[in-house]
């Protein structure tokens, strides 16, 4: 795979990457920013996610229409994302359609207008998005269990803000944020596919290369050391059929050596339909539909959890038998059975990600962004394959203890109290 991998580095810390792969038809090109909501300032929470919203709404060569109906006739298929770390927008296209879509998209983040009624409007269809977080469970249960995970921390902040951040953001300060963030400095081109490294360079110049706006830095963009907590919190809703429940603790970071371990730990867990949790809970017990285990890392910190939605009679069994699993893991790691099986699964997912260009072009971005270097498919897969029962046990006892393991719940719970004590590892 990295044989077929090119960068260029312009002067202005603008990064290209691309990913030759001959016999597809398809290009995905992606436009990727390295700075996402935990970057923020408190008072402009979810101004990225904003702008992320703001550019779709014209610029000075195109109507809102005129993207939408450009974006349609490239086939449609744009996406755009922010994150607590990064901010992106990706297009996946016929390969011959590729300079125009680089055009719209380049076009689209360089040269926004932000106009002041189409900002009003995006302002009431945001909080629109954050009354839909609120009307779903699982969502409304997350955001209340990070902003108590992450003390004070943009990491438990809300990506799309509040209703009151977001009626904030007029065309100044959406624009002075824009040229501060979204610039070259901050940018990852990658693109995957039928596509010649040298054509995006070329592109990419033409649009980014000297413009000295691009080579602003935001002096507030200084990331955050957050202190992980380990809260209990328990919210009643009388209308909801189900609880929902999150278990967490710590977890490695996303530039870890242990990170492939630590995959693996999660997914014994609760990573597919032979994992622990999900034999144990849905098919041993019936006491659920939805339950499963994962890893959230990030650069400096991770997060392991456990989510399930049970109904509430049943609620302190789920986190009984949960944390009863999770011990086993610590006393006693995984069989060579289970982590053999766990290996294979992992290669056989890396291994189909690779016939897919959007796959593949999300790949360069991150890992320019975590590592500043390109990992081969070969070292990823023996770094998978040297992982070892000891090191899975090691990581479980170093961040699964009592005093770490977090626990949220919602639901019509009725007086539900849960001591430290429970949760004992």
């Amino acid at each position: 795979m990295k044989e077929n991998i090119e960068t260029t580095g312009f002067e202005n810390g603008l990064t290209i990457l691309t990913d030759k792969m001959p016999d597809v038809r398809s290009v995905t090109l992606g436009f990727f920013f390295r700075k996402g909501s935990r970057v923020e300032p408190d008072e402009l929470n979810g101004i990225s996610h904003f702008i992320e919203h703001a550019v779709f709404k014209g610029t000075a060569k195109r109507t809102a229409l005129q993207i939408a109906i450009e974006t349609d006739r490239l086939g449609g298929n744009l996406d755009a994302f922010t994150m607590h770390e990064e901010t992106g927008f990706a297009i996946k296209v016929v390969d011959h359609q590729l300079e125009k879509a680089f055009d719209l998209l380049a076009d689209m983040l360089a040269n926004p207008l932000f106009d002041e009624k189409e900002l009003k409007r995006e302002q009431r269809v945001i909080i629109e998005e954050i009354k839909m977080t609120e009307d779903s469970p699982e969502d409304i249960l997350g955001e209340i269990f990070n902003e108590k995970l992450f003390p004070n921390h943009p990491l438990g902040f809300s990506i799309a803000g509040t209703p009151k951040t977001v009626r904030t953001f007029n065309r100044e300060a959406t624009r002075k944020y824009h040229a501060e963030t979204f610039n070259a400095q901050n940018l990852i081109i990658a693109a995957a596919g039928n596509v010649e490294h040298a054509q995006i360079v070329e592109l990419a110049d033409k649009f980014f290369g000297q413009n000295s706006t691009n080579k602003i830095q935001n002096p507030k963009s200084k990331i955050q050391n957050p202190q992980i907590a380990a809260p209990i919190v328990i919210k009643k809703n009388k209308n909801l059929e189900q609880a929902h429940l999150i278990i967490a603790a710590p977890f490695v970071d996303a530039k870890s050596e242990r990170r492939y371990a630590a995959d693996i730990l999660a997914n014994a867990l609760g990573g597919g339909t032979s994992s622990r949790l999900w034999q144990k809970i849905r098919e041993e017990k019936g006491l659920a539909y939805s339950v499963g285990a994962s890893a959230a890392m990030y650069q400096d910190c991770g997060v392991f959890s456990i989510y399930a939605g049970t109904s509430p009679k049943q609620t302190e069994e789920v986190l009984d038998i949960s944390i009863a699993e999770v011990r086993k893991v610590v006393r006693d790691g995984i069989t060579i059975e289970e982590l053999e099986l766990l290996k294979e699964q992992t290669i056989a997912s890396i291994l189909l990600g690779l016939e897919d260009s959007s796959v593949r072009a999300g790949t360069l971005a991150r890992l320019e962004m975590v590592h500043g270097r390109q990992i081969s498919l070969e070292e990823t897969l023996e770094k998978i394959k040297a992982v070892s029962l000891e090191e899975i046990q090691e990581l479980a006892k170093e961040f699964f203890q009592t005093e770490k393991i977090a626990f949220g719940a919602l639901g019509n719970l009725n007086g539900l109290k849960i001591k430290r004590e429970r949760l004992e590892i």
